[in-house]
Parts: C-alpha cells; sequence; structure tokens
C-alpha cells in the first residue's frame, strides 16, 4: 500500500493490492529486465515524478527505477521483472484507489492505517510458545553470553556472528547491548525461578559496573571494548540515549531491590549524579543533545533521542520524590509535542543515522505513555492525545500483511510471517523486534479510547515475534539456544550479507533477548507508577 497527502488542500490518495500475496520466484539477475523463474506475488506501488507533479504508480510484478535500492547508501541499476505467462494463462491482479480528506498529516497515517488494518484484518500467529516458554528459553543468552572480567562484567552482544554466536568482549549498557536491563530482568526472574546461578552473575554485573562502570565525569561508561585494551576502550562521547537506557534499567532494579527490603544508597547517588547532569545539558526548548562530552561539550545537537530521557526522569520523580525530573520530563514533551508530534516529523532516534525512523516514533508514544500515567485531569489527557498520535505513526512502520518467500529461502522454509513485525528506518529496510513497552502503550490506549485495533494488533505483534525463538532442535538459523535473531531480511534490499530470507552474518542479540522479555512483562510502567 502506498498513500500521498497534500499539504496544501488536506486531499490524499492511496493504492492498495487485494489480492493474496502466495508465492515468490528467485531469479539470476538483480538488474535490467529480468524473467522470474516461477509465480510471484510481488508486485509494486510508489511514487513517480511526472513533469514536477508527485504521482502514484503501482503494477506488476515488481520494478524499481530509476535506481533499485540494494543496501544503505548503495544504488543499483534498474529492475524490471516478467513473469512468464503460458498460452491460455491468466493473471487477475486488484488493486483499490481511496481518495480522502484529511485537516493534518497525522490525520491522514492515521486514517490510512485504519484503512489498511481493516482491509487486511491481521490475525494473531499460531505458536505453541507461552510467554513462560520464551522466558524460559531465552534465559539461556543470559547464562551463555555472561563474561566475568577483571573490569566490567557483563552481556556480550554487539557484532556477533549468527553462525557462532561467540562472545565478542564488549559491553554496551544501551542501544544494542542493554547489558543493564537484561541484567535486571535475569535478576528479577533468578529470583522467581530459584535461579541463582542468573542471581549470582547478576551480582557481579551489578558489582562491577558500581565499581568500574562510569566516566571520570560521573555518567555510564556506555560502550567499552576489551579487543585491544585489557582495561577497556570508551567511545568518545556519551549519549542521552544509551545513558537514559541504563538509568532506566538500573531504576527498575532499585524499585525492585526497595519493594523486597533491599537497599542501595551507592547506586541511588549514582542515579541522581546523573539526573542532575541531566537537567544541566537539556536545552532551553526542552530537548536533549544526542551527544555530549563529560564537560558538557556537544558534539552532536540533533533532538531526535529526547523521548529516550523522558522515561527515566518520570521514573526518578516517582522513585526519589524529586519533582524537577517530573519538571524537565514534561518540558521534553513540549519539545516531543511542538518539533515531533505536531509537525509529523519522527526522526533520528538512533545513534548515528539522520531520518524517519520507527524507534523515534515509538519512543515518543511511550514518553508521553508515561507522563499520562503520573498526571490526572486535563493534563493527563493531553499526554494521552499525544501519545494516541504518535503511536500511529509507529503502528506505521509494522507489518499488517505476510511477505512471501521464495523455496529454499530459509524464512520461508520456517513458515515465516511477517504480519506484526516492524521495519527499520527509511535507511535500514530490514524488520526486527523493536517493540520493548509498545504492546503495553496499545493495550492501555484500547482502554483510554475504546479502541479495539490497538489491542487486537498488540496481540498479532506479541504472538509473531515468538516465531523465530532458537531451541533445541529448533535454532531458526542461529547457533544458540535463545540467542534471539535481529537483522531480518524479508526483502531484496540487503542490510550487508547473505539478503532476502536470511539474517545479516553480524546481529546484537542482547537488545532482541530485552525487547521481547519487556513485551512479555506487561503493565511494567503502570506498575512502578502506582502509589
Amino acid at each position: 500500500m502506498t498513500g500521498i497527502y497534500n499539504v496544501k488542500d488536506g486531499q490524499y490518495l492511496t493504492v492498495i493490492r487485494k489480492d493474496e500475496f502466495c508465492h515468490d520466484a528467485l531469479t539470476t539477475h538483480s538488474e535490467g529486465e529480468v524473467i522470474l523463474s516461477g509465480k510471484t506475488s510481488i508486485g509494486f506501488t510508489g511514487f513517480a515524478n511526472h513533469n514536477g507533479k508527485a504521482t502514484l504508480s503501482f503494477g506488476f510484478p515488481y520494478r524499481e527505477a530509476p535506481k533499485s535500492n540494494v543496501r544503505k547508501l548503495t544504488l543499483a541499476p534498474e529492475v524490471e521483472a516478467y513473469q512468464k505467462l503460458g498460452k491460455g494463462e491468466t493473471v487477475m491482479l486488484t488493486w483499490e484507489i481511496a481518495y480522502g480528506s484529511s485537516d493534518d498529516f497525522s490525520g491522514f497515517v492515521r486514517r490510512t492505517w485504519e484503512y489498511s488494518y481493516d482491509m487486511y484484518r491481521p490475525q494473531p500467529v499460531s505458536t505453541s510458545y507461552s510467554s513462560e516458554k520464551m522466558k524460559e528459553v531465552m534465559s539461556n543468552y543470559f547464562v551463555e553470553s555472561f563474561i566475568d572480567g577483571p573490569v566490567l562484567s557483563y552481556y556480550a552482544s554487539p557484532r556477533m556472528h549468527v553462525l557462532t554466536c561467540d562472545s565478542p568482549p564488549v559491553a554496551e549498557v544501551g542501544f544494542v547491548g542493554r547489558v543493564l536491563l537484561n541484567a535486571f530482568n535475569a535478576w528479577e526472574y533468578g529470583y522467581g525461578h530459584d535461579r541463582q546461578e542468573l542471581v549470582e552473575d547478576c551480582r557481579k554485573i551489578f558489582g562491577s559496573y558500581l565499581e568500574n562502570g562510569f566516566t571520570p565525569g560521573g555518567f555510564f561508561r556506555e560502550r567499552v571494548s576489551f579487543i585491544n585494551d585489557p582495561k577497556g576502550e570508551d567511545r568518545p562521547a556519551n549519549s542521552i540515549r544509551r545513558q537514559s537506557e541504563a538509568v532506566y534499567a538500573m531504576l527498575h532494579y532499585l524499585d525492585y531491590e526497595r519493594a523486597n527490603g533491599r537497599k542501595h544508597p551507592e547506586w541511588e547517588y549514582r542515579l541522581r549524579n546523573i539526573l542532575d547532569m541531566f537537567l544541566k545539558i537539556q536545552n532551553a526548548d526542552g530537548s536533549f543533545p544526542r551527544k555530549f562530552k563529560d564537560d558538557f561539550t556537544i558534539t552532536d545537537k540533533s533532538g531526535g533521542s529526547t523521548p529516550s530521557a523522558t522515561l527515566p526522569l518520570v521514573m526518578a520523580y516517582k522513585y526519589f520524590r524529586d519533582k524537577r525530573y517530573l519538571e524537565s520530563a514534561k518540558h521534553t514533551a513540549d519539545y516531543l509535542e511542538k518539533e515531533l508530534i505536531s509537525k509529523a516529523d519522527y526522526f533520528s532516534s538512533t545513534l548515528d543515522a539522520n531520518c524517519e525512523d520507527k524507534e523515534a516514533s515509538l519512543y515518543a508514544a511511550t514518553a508521553t505513555y508515561y507522563l499520562a500515567l503520573i498526571t490526572k485531569g486535563e493534563e493527563r489527557k493531553h499526554y494521552a492525545d499525544l501519545t494516541r498520535e504518535a503511536a500511529y505513526f509507529a503502528l506505521s512502520w509494522y507489518y499488517v500483511w505476510d511477505v512471501p518467500f521464495a523455496d529454499g529461502e530459509m524464512l520461508g522454509d520456517l513458515g515465516f510471517k511477517t504480519r506484526g513485525w516492524g521495519n527499520v528506518s527509511v535507511e535500514n529496510n530490514h524488520i526486527d523486534v523493536f517493540v520493548f513497552e509498545f504492546g503495553s502503550v496499545l493495550n492501555w490506549l484500547a482502554k483510554e479510547y475504546d479502541e479495539p485495533r490497538f489491542s487486537a494488533f498488540s496481540n498479532v505483534i506479541s504472538t509473531s515475534m515468538r516465531q523465530l525463538l532458537p531451541y533445541e532442535g529448533h535454532l531458526c538459523g542461529v547457533a544458540k539456544v535463545g540467542y534471539y535473531p535481529e537483522v531480518v531480511q524479508h526483502t531484496n534490499w540487503d542490510y550487508g550479507k547473505n539478503g532476502k530470507g536470511y539474517y545479516n552474518n553480524i546481529f546484537a542479540p542482547g537488545w532482541t533477548v530485552a525487547s521481547l522479555w519487556e513485551l512479555l512483562t506487561p503493565g511494567r510502567a503502570e506498575k512502578f507508577m502506582k502509589d
């Protein structure tokens, strides 16, 4: 489906393919005129420039022109596919063209998503893996990726090889490492399931980070590589996203510990110090710079990562009862509303991309959800409305239909369904399991606005993202049990190696395990915010 919106008069036009998508065929060529080896369901929809006018274009089979996009920052010659038809054979194809109007682009996105959802009616994917089974299997990642180092103890994740699942000596507290969130998940799970080995490993992680996990200025050491230096090499700048994700994880840990009668004043001191530094680097418009040094020198002023800071600030207000943190969180929402949500421009939430991405809209929706949970009356309603608006943009990244695969492609042979999985960004056209608390956000919105599509699709996401669980006898293309795959390539766009129907050759299972763990632990934020 493709849609186009005219900002001048509010009119929009969409075209949606209504056929069943059952087939794909391998080809020996990736450019020029290509005759496919068999039947395909893959057509095309897109945009074209006709004498300065933006138009919609659609057809069958696929065509990409004037260039084909094979991977990030790499364009190739155009490709046009043909499917062979024998004498007397016919192919029936159906597109539906729809017209409408909306007051703004956000309304267009909402109506278009509802339309596509109602058209395809995605159903939950049938899997036999309960949430408890998922966690049991994924807990093997905590066991096998654990590194008990002389400086830091951690779970290995970044740049791991799919075929070996070796443990690179790199510790990362956020983004694709999520060491501290995984440690909290393992800590809670270990206590709840009498897994003392997990608890003891986590104790080493928390202890090592308390002793050696901070920069001279008091921020978390975000990404520490021990490849060339046994003492560890640090990235030259801090990022608001990794810092926020680390603080978020440790506030969950401290809240859990306090509920169980255990106190950690040294950790509380460390976190308050970082939070107070957050207040110093926050800009006048409420945004946070994406990257900065210990001395607060800004190295990347982009505000796209701002909503990642909202979560720990709201949590810190609840935990420490310090109103400064809530005021800072509300100030981030001022920025989000003005620069992201009202402009429908959800950009650059990741550490290095400068583009529209799923994570920016998802983080924005989660940030305003946190503020709605902690406020009352009209203020609460305002944040809830912002959450709903941002959520539609996040939903627009998630598939409501199933991409077909050719015989012999690994994902097709596994019977993999793409519905419920989200595309990553306009630069990285693969799908992954980045969802974290978004399922809880959707379920909350469903109740708040009496919108059953939200909870129904949350169930699609939850069931679909269980499909590639690697367990003994069913490793789904990875080398170790519980190491959930990351870069799932569902189109001819190639992230780096292997292409459609396979994973990229390197991945980072630390964040995939953390994301699914939060999806399978619904209502965490609501529980945290309760008095």
